[in-house]
């Protein structure tokens, strides 16, 4: 970005962010004393251009000096960063909400429901020390924008019951999420569910509840044959009802497989995996609540395939944001770092979404 440009791009961006800035960053604790610089717009500023920007505190300080915007010192501003986290997440939900009421309900696809992808992605810490936060997100296609976040420690497991659902929805999930709690909150919300499935975490029977063989099925099918079949489950005392939807394979493929599971239980050291689980392998298995009336069990797997378009969001906030890995020691500075990521993210999406509106001398329309 362009140095003598940046009063100008930040006017727009200011724009989407609260009118009430200073209110929300005193009501979060983010502005508590009456001394020092009392600018919040400008320590968003100078947040903004050390997390976004890929500057160090210091050229952070150097840079706001040149460009006449504030006389701090990296320390203040790493104090600064340690206190911002609850504004951060402030602005972020507003702007989220913003999203939502400027471009409505995502537009439908070949399918009459909204479509959002849930998956989870894990962010380092500096140095070897493992995992320390982990991202769970929610992103709504095809606009590829993000509708919910949630930021916990390496314990913070997979789980749908951590987003809120609503009627009219579908949502796209991989094996991580494939138990039988979280699949009956999107029921539950009069939302509907299409994930793959791991049947060691999540047990079905037949319709009725009825004893239900699976290996003798899939046996059946032909190479480029779809299977599809009935089955249910309960949970809190209720019984829902699903499909398993089904196809083997290429023999490359399910050789992968074949190997990624002999591998994963060599690293857990949990001992061979026993046949029939090897034998699942070769299979593409996914469940959905949606009747066949509606998505054929062909269709209903190539929705499935779009679940790797968050793969593919994680991969670019990684690779052009730094967003796998944090900078930063303490849990309190790692936390508003990844905040400020996430809210950069969604400035992003904006920009993205805004982009036809912008005349060619740099404002918008």
């Amino acid at each position: 970005m362009n140095d003598m440009a940046m009063p100008e791009e930040w006017e727009i961006l200011r724009r989407w962010l609260p009118e009430d800035l200073s209110q929300r960053a005193r009501e979060t604790g983010f502005m508590q004393r009456a001394r020092g610089l009392q600018d919040a717009e400008c320590w968003l500023r100078l947040i903004l251009m050390h997390v976004a920007g890929g500057l160090s505190l210091q050229q952070t300080v150097v840079r706001a000096r040149e460009l006449g915007l504030a006389q701090v010192t990296s320390v203040a501003l790493f104090k600064r960063l340690r206190k911002a986290e609850r504004w951060l997440v402030d602005l972020t939900r507003y702007m989220l909400a913003d999203h939502q009421r400027l471009f409505g309900a995502p537009s439908r696809m070949r399918v009459p429901y909204r479509l959002r992808i849930i998956d989870a992605t894990d962010i380092q810490e500096p140095g070897d020390t493992g995992t320390s936060l982990r991202v769970h997100y929610s992103l709504r296609l095809p606009e590829l924008t993000c509708d919910h976040y949630e930021l916990t420690d390496a314990g913070g497991g997979e789980k749908l019951g951590r987003f809120v659902f609503h009627p009219g929805e579908l949502v796209l999930a991989d094996r991580g999420y494939s138990h039988r709690a979280g699949v009956a909150v999107v029921l539950a919300a009069k939302a509907e569910a299409l994930f793959r499935w791991n049947p060691a975490t999540f047990p079905v029977a037949g319709p009725r509840g009825e004893p239900w063989e699976l290996l003798s099925r899939l046996r059946k099918l032909g190479t480029r044959e779809v299977g599809h079949w009935r089955v249910s489950f309960v949970f809190g005392g209720k019984r829902y009802g699903l499909r398993l939807c089904a196809r083997r394979k290429s023999r490359t493929q399910a050789e992968c497989a074949r190997r990624k599971a002999l591998r994963k239980a060599a690293r857990n050291q949990s001992g061979t995996p026993d046949a029939r689980s090897l034998e699942l392998t070769e299979y593409v298995l996914v469940l959905t609540s949606v009747p066949e009336a509606t998505l054929s069990a062909a269709l209903v797997l190539e929705l499935y395939r779009l679940r790797w378009q968050i793969e593919l969001a994680f991969k670019r906030l990684k690779s052009l944001l730094a967003f796998g890995h944090v900078p930063k020691s303490s849990d309190q500075s790692a936390k508003s770092w990844m905040q400020a990521k996430v809210l950069t993210s969604l400035m992003i999406e904006r920009v993205a979404l805004c982009g036809r509106f912008f005349s060619p001398w740099g404002y918008d329309r």
